[in-house]
C-alpha cells in the first residue's frame, strides 16, 4: 500500500511506514488517522483501530502492508450496508393520518347513505330516485380530491424547498418535516466546514488570534484584540514560516484562493494557509530556502522535518506532537532572543496545550533550529517558537439556524466520531453547550438498546452531545427518541451515516460532500450543504401540514353539508332540495379548485413560533370534528333558508326552487373557504385573502356556476333554469350567511380550528 490508494479490503496493518488513512467517510473522524502495528482492544471503536484499514477509505501518506481479514460484505463498510438494507422505513405520519382518515370516512359514508336512502324509501320517495341519492351521497361524503389535492400541496412544497436548496426525494417526506421534534446531526461536514483552520498561535509573546474561514487566504492577527502586522512580529513570522516550510500541501493550478486546488492533508493545509494570511508563499520561501531533505512524521517521533539551504547554512524546521516537540527542545525563541528552557518554562508550555486542546483545537507545536550539515539527528537540541492551534470551525449559519430550531420547539443533537472535548467545544461555538459541565455521552455508554437501563436512556434522551458514534449507535439513538415519540431528523454525509438516514423519520445528505450512498439512502438532500436549509424545510412542512388539514376541514365541512341537507329533506318527507347530478357537480367542481387553493398557500408566517405536533395528533381532532358539524349545520339552515323563501316568499316553481337551493349550497361553499383563516390574523389581510389562487379559484367556479345554469345542454343534463333576478338575490344573500357566522365563529374557541 501507498499514499494514494484507495483500500479495497479490510487489513490487519502488518507493516507501516509513516502510514496515514483518511477515514472521514467511513467514521466522521476529520483528521487522518496514524496506522501502527501494534494490537488494540477488539471493543475499540471504529475511530480507535490503528491497526486496521477499512475498504473505500483511501491512504493520504506513508506506505505499509496488510493482510486482508474481510472482503465484501464482512467489510466494515459492508455491514454498513446490511444495516441500511435492515433499517425498517415506516410509513410517514402524513400517510398514517390519510389512511386513517381515509378508513373512518368509508363508514361513516356507508352509514349515511343506507339510512338515508331506507328513510326515503320509506316516506314513498321513488325507490331508483333513493338509490340514486344514496350513491351521489355516498360519492360526496368521502372527498375525492383529497388525494390529488394532498398530492398537488407536496409537490407545491417540494417546489419551494428546492428553491431553498433542498430535494426532496420521498413526496410523503415533506410533510413529515413540519413534525420533526429531533434533528440528529453528524458534526463534520454538517455543523462543521471539514475543513481544519489555524485559529490562534501561541508564541513566547502571548497568544496571537487568526481571523478568516476555511481555505479562504484572508485572515487578520490580532493579539489582545489589536490588529498586527505579522511580518513585523519575528516570532509570529518564524511560527508560520516553520509551518509552510514543514509542509507537504500544496496548490495546484489556478489561482491560490480556489478551494478546488488546495490538495493536501487537512492539518497542513491549514498550515499553508495560514501562512499565505501572512503573504507567505511556500513557492517563494521555497526559492529563497530550498528543500534538501525530509524526515517524514512518523508514529514513534510524532514529528515531521525539513531541512532547507540557508546561504551555508541548512535550517531545520519541525513540527509535531507538542510532548514531542518540547522533549526535543532545549531553547524557546523570545522576543529578546533564544533562551534556556527550563523545566517550569517546560511544565507550562505543557498546561497551556492542554489548555488549548480542551478548547477542541488540534495542536501542533513548532520548532527549529540551524545546522551547518544535513547528516545530523533533526529532532535534537531544538528552539522551541510556539503552538498552533487549529480548529474545524462551525459553518458560519449553524447557530442561528440551531437557535430558530430551538424557538420552534426542536431539539438538535451533534453526533461524531470525533473525540469528546472537540465535540463539547464545537457544541459550545453553535449553541448546543453552556460550558464545560455539558454532558457528553460516549459511544461506549451506549452499549445496545437492550442492555440500556430506563435511567441511562433518559441520559440518551436529554444529552445533545454524543462523541464517538458507531453506525450501529446510530440507530440505536434514532430508536431510542422514536420510542420516545419523536420524529427524528438524521443529518449526514458519510458513508457511515446511511444506515442512520434510512432509519430516521427523515434522513437528510449533503449534497456537495455526501456520499453517493447518503444521497440515495436519504429522504431530503440538501444542494447547499447548510444546515440553516433544514429550518426552511421544517418550515415548509408546517405550512404544508397546516394546508392539508385546511383543505380537509374545507372539504369536510362542505360535503356534510349536502349530506345534512339531502338527509334532512329525506326525514322530512321534503321533495329533494337537491339532486345527484348536482350533487356531483358539486363535489367535482366547487368543492376541489378551492380545496386546491388553499393546499398551495404560502402559510401563517408565525409558524416557527410553535412546538412540533404531538405525533399522536390526527389530522382531524375532536375540535376539528365539531367545527365540521357547526359549518354544515350553518350551510345546512342556509340552504333550506333559500329553499323556503324560493317555495313561499318569491312563489317560484319547484325547478326553480331546487335550482336556488343548488346555486345557494355552492355559493356557500365558495364563501367558506374564507372561514379558512388563523384566528390570530386580519378579517381583510390573511394567509387566505393573501393568496392570489383563493381568488382565482372562487372567480373561476362562479363563472362555471353561471355556464351550469345558462349554458344549453349542460343546464338540461343539471335539471337548473335560470332563478330570476330575484332567485339571484335570495342566492347572494342566504349564502353569505356561512361567511358572517365564520368570522363571528373566529371569536370563540371553536374557532381556533
Amino acid at each position: 500500500l501507498e499514499g494514494g490508494d484507495v483500500i479495497s479490503a479490510d487489513l490487519r496493518v502488518i507493516k507501516a511506514s509513516r502510514l496515514e488513512a483518511n477515514e472521514s467517510a467511513l467514521t466522521g473522524e476529520s483528521v487522518p488517522v496514524n496506522k501502527q502495528l501494534e494490537p488494540i482492544e477488539a471493543e475499540s471503536p471504529l475511530a480507535e483501530r490503528a491497526s486496521m484499514l477499512y475498504k473505500g477509505t483511501a491512504l493520504t501518506r506513508g506506505s505499509g502492508e496488510g493482510v486482508v481479514v474481510a472482503t465484501g460484505m464482512e467489510t466494515e463498510l459492508g455491514h454498513i450496508s446490511t444495516l441500511v438494507e435492515e433499517a425498517e422505513k415506516e410509513a410517514t405520519p402524513l400517510e398514517q393520518r390519510l389512511d386513517e382518515l381515509g378508513h373512518k370516512l368509508v363508514w361513516i359514508t356507508l352509514a349515511i347513505a343506507a339510512i338515508v336512502g331506507v328513510l326515503g324509501i320509506l316516506g314513498g320517495k321513488e325507490i331508483l330516485l333513493m338509490i340514486e341519492t344514496a350513491i351521489a351521497l355516498a360519492v360526496a361524503a368521502i372527498p375525492e380530491g383529497l388525494p390529488i389535492v394532498a398530492t398537488i400541496a407536496l409537490a407545491r412544497g417540494m417546489q419551494r424547498m428546492a428553491r431553498r436548496n433542498a430535494l426532496i426525494n420521498r413526496l410523503a417526506a415533506v410533510e413529515t418535516l413540519g413534525g420533526t421534534s429531533v434533528i440528529c446531526a453528524d458534526k463534520t461536514g454538517t455543523l462543521t466546514e471539514n475543513q481544519m483552520t489555524v485559529t490562534c498561535i501561541t508564541v513566547a509573546g502571548g497568544q496571537i488570534e487568526v481571523s478568516g474561514e476555511g481555505l479562504q487566504p484572508e485572515g487578520e492577527f490580532k493579539q489582545d484584540g489589536q490588529p498586527l502586522d505579522p511580518m513585523e512580529h519575528e516570532l509570529l513570522r518564524q511560527a508560520l514560516q516553520v509551518g509552510v516550510l514543514c509542509n507537504n500541501a500544496s496548490f495546484s493550478t489556478g489561482s491560490e484562493d480556489d478551494n478546488e486546488n488546495v490538495i493536501g492533508d487537512p492539518v497542513e493545509t491549514a498550515l499553508l494557509v495560514a501562512g499565505l494570511k501572512a503573504q507567505i508563499n511556500r513557492d517563494d520561501l521555497l526559492e529563497q530556502m530550498p528543500r534538501e531533505r525530509e524526515e517524514a512524521f512518523d508514529t514513534d517521533t510524532k514529528m515531521m522535518a525539513t531541512f532547507h539551504q540557508d546561504n551555508d547554512h541548512y535550517y531545520v524546521a519541525v513540527k509535531g506532537a507538542p510532548e514531542a516537540v518540547l522533549d526535543a527542545s532545549s531553547r524557546l525563541l523570545t522576543e529578546e532572543g533564544e533562551k534556556e528552557l527550563s523545566d517550569d518554562v517546560r511544565q507550562q508550555w505543557l498546561e497551556q496545550n492542554e489548555q488549548m486542546a480542551e478548547e477542541g483545537l488540534r495542536v501542533l507545536a513548532v520548532a527549529s533550529k540551524t545546522v551547518n550539515q544535513q547528516e545530523v539527528e533533526p529532532y535534537q537540541d531544538l528552539t522551541l517558537i510556539g503552538l498552533m492551534g487549529m480548529a474545524d470551525p462551525p459553518r458560519e449559519e449553524v447557530q442561528d439556524a440551531i437557535k430558530a430550531c430551538q424557538e420552534a420547539g426542536i431539539k438538535v443533537i451533534m453526533v461524531t466520531g470525533d473525540q469528546p472535548v472537540t465535540a463539547r467545544s464545537i457544541g459550545r461555538a453553535v449553541g448546543l453547550a453552556n460550558g464545560t459541565e455539558t454532558r457528553v455521552v460516549h459511544g461506549q455508554e451506549m452499549k445496545g438498546l437492550d442492555h440500556l437501563s430506563d435511567q441511562e436512556k433518559q441520559n440518551i434522551l436529554e444529552t445533545a452531545i454524543l462523541a464517538r458514534v458507531s453506525p450501529k449507535q446510530k440507530l440505536d439513538l434514532i430508536e431510542v427518541h422514536q420510542k420516545n415519540g419523536a420524529i427524528v431528523a438524521m443529518t449526514g454525509d458519510g458513508i457511515n451515516d446511511a444506515p442512520a438516514l434510512k432509519k430516521a423519520d427523515i434522513g437528510i445528505a449533503m449534497g456537495q460532500r455526501g456520499t453517493q450512498v447518503a444521497r440515495e439512502a436519504a429522504d431530503m438532500v440538501l444542494k447547499d450543504d447548510s444546515f440553516a436549509t433544514i429550518v426552511a424545510a421544517v418550515e415548509q412542512g408546517r405550512v404544508i401540514f397546516d394546508n392539508i388539514r385546511k383543505f380537509v376541514l374545507f372539504l369536510l365541512s362542505c360535503n356534510i353539508s349536502e349530506i345534512m341537507t339531502v338527509g334532512a329533506a329525506a326525514v322530512a318527507d321534503m321533495p329533494l332540495p337537491i339532486l345527484p347530478l348536482q350533487i356531483l357537480f358539486l363535489n367535482l367542481v366547487t368543492d376541489v379548485f378551492p380545496a386546491l387553493a388553499l393546499g398551495v398557500s404560502k402559510g401563517d408566517p408565525s409558524v416557527m413560533k410553535r412546538p412540533p405536533r404531538d405525533t399522536e395528533e390526527p389530522i382531524m381532532t375532536r375540535q376539528h370534528w365539531g367545527a365540521v358539524a357547526v359549518y354544515g349545520v350553518i350551510i345546512t339552515i342556509s340552504v333550506f333558508g333559500a329553499l323556503g323563501l324560493a317555495l313561499y316568499w318569491l312563489q317560484l316553481e319547484q325547478q326553480q326552487a331546487v335550482t336556488v337551493t343548488f346555486l345557494t349550497l355552492a355559493s356557500a361553499q365558495l364563501w367558506h373557504v374564507f372561514n379558512m383563516r388563523e384566528r390570530e390574523s386580519g378579517w381583510l389581510n390573511n394567509e387566505i385573502t393573501r393568496n392570489p389562487f383563493i381568488w382565482g379559484a372562487v372567480a373561476l367556479c362562479f363563472g362555471l356556476l353561471g355556464l351550469a345554469v345558462y349554458l344549453p345542454g349542460l343546464s338540461d343534463v343539471l335539471q337548473v333554469v335560470d332563478p330570476g333576478l330575484n332567485g339571484w338575490l335570495v342566492v347572494l344573500g342566504m349564502s353569505l350567511v356561512i361567511l358572517m357566522a365564520g368570522q363571528l365563529l373566529k371569536l370563540t374557541p371553536l374557532g381556533k380550528v
